[in-house]
Formats: C-alpha cells, structure tokens, sequence
C-alpha cells in the first residue's frame, strides 16, 4: 500500500494541512498511522464526509415566531414590527409618525384626522410589514439576489414608483 504525507492530502483534496492532521489525530482517515511525528495516509483515502450540524433557531428568531402566530401585542415581534418600520420608512422620506404607523399595524386601517397623508406613505407602510414577516418565515434560507429582488418588489408594489418606467420594481434599474 502506498502512502501519502499530510501536505500531499491536504493538497489533493483543498484543505489546510492542521485539518488533515486533526482527520489523522482522531481517526476520520482510514490507515493513517503516526510514525514520531509524521503522519503517513494511504494514497487511497478519501476526504472524511462531516456531518451536517442542526441549525439551532435562534431565541429571537423563536420569539418573533411565536407571538406572530400568537399575536402577541407589546411584544418583540409587535415592536420589531412598528418601530423597523417606522424607522425605515422615515429614512425614506415618509411622513407618517410613529403612532400612525402603529395604529396601521394594529387595526389594519387608517383613520387619521390630523392632515393628509401621502397614499404611498400607507402602501408602502402595509408592505413594509408583509416583508418583515417574508424575512422572518425566510430566516435560515440563504440571502439571494432574487430574494432580495422579490422583496423590492413586495416592497413597492402598488405605489407610484411602481408605475413609473424608469424606476425597476423587483429588479435592477436599467440605464440606456
């Protein structure tokens, strides 16, 4: 039987050399002996398979879970919900307040009588929620581009950017 070196193992197969030598240590490869302090591998072996871990939900993440489908007011997920919300919009230049955007979390309807307010303000606030909930049902999914896209696109759907030619709901803008 022929036998390798960890450099040489590490090589063939794309890893550190420490990693092949902690394989040998606790006897993931197959015929590998010490000899002093010198690994020998047989030519032969095979990288070890490793054992897919179980994702562990986070406690937030099981919070914000949890009193969603409880609906649970006052809680985290209810305050994630209002006060992310409200801040990101206002980022963006929206002009509700921060009881406004609560009052259309809790009750799902306007009814201000201070002013008038923008309709895109209202559309994009009722969006905003729907993607936050999108992003917490998608948690342990991988982050993609077409993730990201389809929330734009949850995001300005029914707005006035959303009828504009130039402006690319749920893609890149594009440029002559």
């Amino acid at each position: 039987m022929k036998y390798i070196s960890v450099s040489e193992f590490a090589a063939r197969h794309g890893i550190s050399e420490r990693t092949a030598r902690n394989y040998c240590s606790v006897g993931k490869i197959d015929g590998a002996y010490l000899v002093g302090k010198t690994w020998n591998i047989p030519a032969e072996a095979g990288l070890p398979s490793r054992k897919s871990r179980a994702r562990k939900v986070s406690p937030l993440l099981h919070a914000l879970r949890e009193e969603r489908q409880m609906k649970v007011k006052g809680g985290i997920y209810h305050r994630t919900q209002i006060d992310l919300t409200y801040n990101s919009n206002h980022i963006e230049g929206s002009r509700l307040t921060h009881d406004q955007t609560r009052y259309i979390f809790e009750t799902n309807t306007i009814g201000f009588t201070d002013g008038s307010v923008n309709v895109d303000d209202i559309v994009e606030t009722t969006n905003h929620f729907r993607c936050i909930d999108s992003v917490i049902d998608h948690a342990a999914s991988v982050l993609t581009e077409k993730y990201i896209k389809s929330l734009h696109l949850m995001l300005k759907s029914g707005t006035t950017d959303s009828r504009k030619s130039w402006f690319a709901v749920g893609d890149y803008k594009k440029f002559p």
